[in-house]
């Protein structure tokens, strides 16, 4: 198994200096029946960057098995476990963003259990966005745990792009989804996307309290497109290449059926709410990215 992390020919403490004992870098993680050492690596990382002031675990399990995870990995009192009714994804993060956004911290990380890295990902982070005072949210490179890249980077989807790369064989739509998916794109270079995947989103505070939180009309799915594109509107949402970590990526919605039913339901929340086909923003949004984006000659190989 190939294993990546972070890179950078930066000092990763130097992006953490100015926060102080106590961090200021928040983080929340939303479980549900995840495996016990997958979160115990994710929390095992974060802990390493003294950038990161607290972890907010935030369970929606039927039980609190993962509580004894949480809390034996700490040795700092940093990560708080918290038990809660589950009233979907969004939901589960905005208790722990509310708490941070009081509490002064400066950014925030949403990110999935699922993920693990080498390295101070979170410092690197951190310093890019203070470099980038323009930048209302980022996220670094993602690769699959084989070494490829995962495309988490992408253009406001149409309702076709949606469904068809659910429902319609890959040779029909490998075209359209190459472009969606930016697999043209220079992953080696920054660029400005509307829409970055969930699984590790770095926010600046005040973008947050200028947008707003995650709808929690979303039970989970579109909440990371919605939110991006509101944050898009008025500040940069930026790919970060010089950071990267590796993502699992179950996508639960093509093995479980129950799974894809709240993957349907919810896409067609977020099509009313944006418009299914005359959504102006997102032909905006996607043409100006498209006249601007970094490319290569040949795409990385990559999966979406």
């Amino acid at each position: 198994m190939a294993v990546f992390g972070y890179m950078s020919a930066d000092s990763d403490n130097n992006n953490c200096g100015a926060f102080g004992r106590a961090g200021g870098v928040s983080v929340s993680i939303v479980v549900h029946r995840s495996p016990a050492g997958q979160l115990r690596h994710a929390l095992e990382c974060l802990l390493r960057s003294d950038c990161v002031g607290r972890v907010d675990v935030v369970d929606n399990s039927p039980d609190e098995s993962l509580r004894d995870v949480a809390e034996s990995v700490d040795a700092g009192g940093r990560v708080r476990y918290r038990h809660v009714r589950n009233r979907g994804f969004g939901a589960a993060h905005n208790l722990a963003i509310r708490d941070a956004m009081a509490d002064g911290y400066e950014y925030h990380l949403v990110m999935n259990a699922d993920v693990w890295w080498d390295g101070d990902v979170v410092g690197l982070m951190a310093g890019f966005m203070r470099r980038r005072p323009e930048a209302g949210m980022s996220m670094p490179r993602v690769r699959y745990p084989d070494g490829k890249l995962q495309y988490a980077c992408r253009l406001l989807p149409t309702p076709f792009d949606v469904f068809a790369k659910r429902f319609l064989p890959e040779k029909w739509i490998r075209r359209r989804m190459r472009r969606y998916l930016l697999a043209d794109a220079d992953h080696h270079r920054e660029f400005n996307p509307p829409y970055l995947l969930g699984s590790f989103l770095f926010f600046r505070m005040d973008a947050l309290r200028e947008t707003g939180l995650f709808d929690e009309r979303f039970f989970m799915y579109p909440e990371d497109i919605d939110i991006t594109r509101r944050i898009h509107k008025h500040s940069k949402t930026l790919f970060f290449p010089d950071a990267e970590i590796v993502h699992e990526h179950a996508a639960a919605s093509r093995r479980s059926g129950k799974m894809l039913r709240i993957h349907v339901a919810n896409m067609i929340r977020y099509f009313n709410k944006w418009g299914w086909f005359a959504d102006r923003e997102r032909r905006r949004f996607n043409r100006m990215l498209l006249e601007e984006l970094p490319r290569i000659g040949r795409p990385e190989d990559g999966r979406g």
